[in-house]
């Protein structure tokens, strides 16, 4: 048991490194890479940390939007927004820094390839945001963000994000494939705030969802995320 722990503390260590914060208590980190597999009541989920996480990435990153495109509109923001905080993005980072490694989990959610989960990285991702946060402040978290994210943010800054359904059946047309479906799956809130979900689907299977208070954009959502989807996988 104890070269399990002095295992986990070197691998978290050099977890650390690898996201360039040094944690002064160790033990917020710790916590932000348990999952709720193997948590207990002495040993608590990254659970409340993700939720703290989510804001507090999300802040930097609209921040970072804001500053890095004086001429780009609350239309042209909220889809760039969006794509960079969403969980397949989280996910992406997360696999980049390793954080899969590290985690720890309960017997049955390993043997299911739990490290690999995009949910479960995502989340662990926005959890060990907080942890810096609530370790060294707000410019810390923000900074490692910064960081983590570069690339991605300013590709964003320079990206055309607002017609991503043309696109996705541009990049369908050029492979023999028909255009791609969208199907509204959910509704939520109060007829005058309603909350769209809707999956978009290419006809060799690939699917994805998006969310956005018009159907419409909903769509661009699902388009885009798709679009992320497919060339990606292309680019592996």
């Amino acid at each position: 048991m104890n070269g399990q722990r002095v295992k986990l503390a070197a691998d978290l260590a050099a977890f650390a490194t690898r996201i360039g914060h040094d944690f002064s208590r160790p033990e917020l980190l710790v916590r932000a890479v348990t999952h709720a597999s193997i948590a207990s009541q002495s040993r608590p989920s990254n659970e409340r940390l993700e939720f703290l996480g989510d804001r507090v990435l999300g802040l930097s990153i609209a921040t970072a939007l804001f500053q890095a495109d004086g001429q780009a509109t609350e239309g042209t923001l909220a889809p760039r927004f969006n794509a960079l905080v969403r969980q397949e993005t989280c996910a992406d980072v997360a696999r980049e820094a390793g954080l899969g490694e590290v985690l720890k989990l309960g017997r049955s959610e390993m043997m299911s390839g739990g490290r690999r989960k995009e949910a479960l990285l995502g989340d662990a991702m926005e959890a060990v945001i907080a942890a810096i946060y609530l370790d060294a402040g707000f410019e810390a978290a923000r900074d490692t963000v910064l960081r983590l994210w570069g690339p991605r943010i300013a590709a964003a800054a320079v990206a055309e994000t607002r017609d991503a359904k043309s696109s996705l059946q541009e990049w369908a047309q050029a492979r023999g494939l028909p255009p791609p479906t969208y199907t509204e799956t959910g509704r939520e809130g109060p007829d005058h705030q309603p909350v769209f979900t809707v999956e978009a689907r290419l006809d060799t299977g690939e699917t994805a969802t998006g969310q956005a208070s018009g159907k419409r954009a909903a769509e661009q959502a699902a388009a885009r995320a798709l679009l992320e989807q497919v060339q990606r996988a292309e680019g592996a």
